[in-house]
């Protein structure tokens, strides 16, 4: 029997990123995966035995590649310089996952199980990273003492949100095309999610009293 290609459970996955968003849980079919990758069905079913089991390492491995960066811009700086790293690393998954991310939360609105259970494990571990550098700054003096959920609320809305949404519109014809695509260039840069996490945390800055008094 020849030796399964290395290469062929990447091509599945790769392929999988590119059905998902338009497939979600619910369309996505194993024969459709296995079609899209160019690759026999019996060798799906090697790799991932089900459709379950597949779905949940698409997703998985997706949210792993972009955990492992935020980590790695959040570690061995102060906690703001920390939070400014994760946020550009949050708003750059948005951007290039936009459409992914809309059908995984349209999924788990609908009560889809796989949906679900993968937020539910999830979400948890870069909110949970997010609020402990929020907090961190706050005992610092660096930034004010908002409930740190608002402020995990302000910046996923100054960060993220414009991504997100503003692609939604655009797909759904709620806007034109002239106008989404404008608006889409002008937030969707590196540059331009770097400008919207450095106006976010100047509006969560304490005020200059407090950072004084923190500072003595």
């Amino acid at each position: 029997m020849p030796r399964p290609s290395r290469n062929t459970d990447a091509l599945l996955l790769q392929a999988g990123r590119e059905l998902f968003p338009e497939r979600g849980v619910h369309g996505l079919s194993v024969r459709m995966v296995a079609e899209h990758a160019g690759v026999n069905l019996g060798m799906f079913h090697y790799h991932f035995r089900s459709k379950q089991v597949f779905v949940q390492a698409l997703l998985q491995e997706l949210y792993d590649e972009m955990f492992a960066k935020l980590e790695l811009a959040a570690s061995g700086l102060a906690p703001v310089d920390a939070l400014r790293g994760a946020l550009n690393v949050l708003g750059r998954f948005a951007r290039d996952n936009a459409r992914l991310l809309r059908r995984l939360l349209a999924d788990a609105m609908a009560q889809e199980p796989l949906a679900l259970e993968f937020l539910r494990a999830n979400m948890p571990r870069h909110v949970g990273v997010l609020l402990g550098l929020v907090q961190a700054g706050q005992h610092s003096g660096v930034l004010r003492n908002l409930a740190p959920p608002q402020a995990i609320a302000f910046l996923a809305g100054s960060v993220a949100a414009p991504l997100v949404i503003g692609g939604g519109l655009r797909e759904r014809g709620v806007l034109p095309a002239s106008v989404t695509g404008r608006f889409m260039q002008a937030v969707a840069t590196d540059a331009a999610i770097a400008e919207r996490v450095d106006c976010a945390l100047a509006g969560l800055a304490a005020p200059p009293a407090r950072r004084a008094k923190a500072s003595r």
